[in-house]
């Protein structure tokens, strides 16, 4: 292999890593935008609650319906998997999930019971440790 070959590969083996960095670096930052705004949203929907300008009893139902984890639920005040209706009848059992696939799909939104939310930021805040 001639000097000239060696040192193009060469060359082309830095350019390489160096679009690799530069990928990595736009999706850290992509990924540290999107967090920002979820995290506006998020201030956004409180502010509102807390001037009440939305009804916290439909923020509760609407993370009632989304959240699936149990530790996120527990941030929220909400218990169980989010199955419960307004009037607190259990629905009938519903069957094993079935692999993976099947464990992560989303429950149907509904009405949900509604949980108490508190009064200012500071509790918003000491509640949801922020």
């Amino acid at each position: 292999m001639s000097a000239k070959l060696q040192r193009l590969l060469e060359k082309e083996a830095q350019l390489k890593a160096q679009i690799q960095q530069a990928k990595a670096a736009e999706r850290t930052l992509e990924k540290k935008r999107d967090t920002r705004r979820k995290i506006l949203i998020g201030a956004a929907v409180m502010a509102r609650v807390e001037h009440g300008e939305w009804p916290k009893d439909d923020l509760l139902a609407m993370m009632d319906g989304f959240l699936t984890r149990q530790n996120e639920r527990d941030l929220f005040g909400l218990d169980g998997d989010g199955a419960d209706d307004v009037g607190g009848a259990q629905p009938e059992a519903e069957p094993q999930a079935k692999g993976k696939a099947e464990a992560g799909k989303k429950r149907p939104q509904g009405k949900k019971q509604a949980r108490m939310m508190p009064e200012s930021n500071l509790d918003i805040e000491a509640e949801f440790n922020l």
